[in-house]
């Protein structure tokens, strides 16, 4: 692998971070939690991903005014956050992000607000013992995480998520912990469906075909959790940028295991792939990517089915069956 150095903040927006923060007295930034409980205003809780979002949104209802600092198609490996995003993050109750270094170009920012301001890295509050470990040697020696980041494809972690989350808004708001937990059991009622939706659609794939390919290895959790062999072009950090070798070793794989499709991601550029796709045919194979991009490091577009987790889960293995399915 080619190693690009990670791009993080910069040094004037780290400087104006502290200035907004500072700017704060300590009643109102203390940790963000006294003026939530002891008002009646909805406690406002930014989150960095969308996916992140859904789940918040979902637990907080009504009792939490939700915003998301990414959108759809954001890649949040490399997400810088400008200067609306610092004003929106100083003024937040509680800021929930992922951690393991997924907001990797973020980390300068998170690390000022956490010294200021209520946050929670959510991925970090789930046992060790639960997580992937990607292959450091594919990462290079500046990369700080000893874990892959990429929780939300393993739905049971996402269920442990959902209740971490219940668990910092009922610390927060205790007089309204029957309220939480209501919209935590509903949330993950749906992920329970979810599950058995996936397992089923998932036994439709021949055994022989059951490999994922591509362009980040975002979905390590997902083939853990169904038993789907998993393989990305670039690892869990798409900061770390795809070598040649890379490309000649990929295809060279799909043609020994005649692999019918490969897949783009909604928040990756698609050249990767399509040289990958080139290459295999190149060695006489036809390898096709698939019609519709996965959901990978986003969510699609906030007022869609797939602008939420259950919706955008849905889609993505529909997707994965149908052009691994196709003769």
């Amino acid at each position: 692998m080619t190693f690009s150095r990670f791009r993080f903040f910069p040094l004037l927006a780290i400087m104006a971070l502290g200035v907004i923060l500072a700017a704060c007295d300590d009643d109102s930034n203390g940790n963000g939690d006294d003026a939530a409980a002891d008002s009646d205003d909805p406690i406002h809780a930014i989150s960095t991903t969308n996916w992140l979002h859904d789940a918040v949104s979902s637990v907080g209802g009504d009792l939490v005014e939700a915003e998301a600092l990414m959108g759809p198609g954001i890649d949040p490996h490399d997400y810088i956050a400008t200067e609306g995003d610092l004003t929106r993050m100083e003024r937040a109750d509680i800021i929930f992000y992922n951690g393991h270094h997924l907001e990797g170009a973020m980390s300068d920012v998170l690390g000022q607000v956490d010294q200021q301001s209520r946050t929670l890295a959510v991925a970090e509050q789930i046992d060790d013992d639960l997580l992937l470990e990607p292959d450091l040697d594919l990462l290079g020696e500046d990369f700080d995480a000893p874990y892959d980041p990429h929780i939300w494809f393993d739905i049971d972690l996402w269920k442990l998520a959902t209740e971490i989350i219940r668990d910092e808004f009922i610390d927060i708001d205790p007089d309204n912990e029957d309220v939480y937990q209501e919209n935590a059991d509903a949330y993950i009622a749906e992920l329970d469906d979810l599950e058995d939706y996936v397992q089923e659609r998932v036994q439709e794939i021949p055994e022989e075909q059951r490999m994922l390919i591509t362009a980040h290895d975002a979905f390590g959790y997902f083939g853990r959790a169904f038993d789907m062999e998993v393989r990305g072009l670039q690892p869990v950090t798409t900061d770390v940028e795809a070598a040649a070798s890379d490309i000649r070793e990929l295809s060279d794989l799909i043609v020994e295991r005649q692999i019918p499709a490969i897949f783009l991601e909604s928040a990756v550029p698609p050249q990767g792939i399509e040289a990958v796709q080139a290459a295999v045919i190149d060695r006489g194979f036809d390898v096709q990517i698939a019609d519709e991009a996965l959901y990978g490091d986003a969510l699609g577009s906030e007022d869609t089915d797939e602008g939420t987790y259950v919706g955008a889960y849905r889609f993505n293995i529909d997707v994965i069956v149908e052009a691994l399915t196709t003769d």
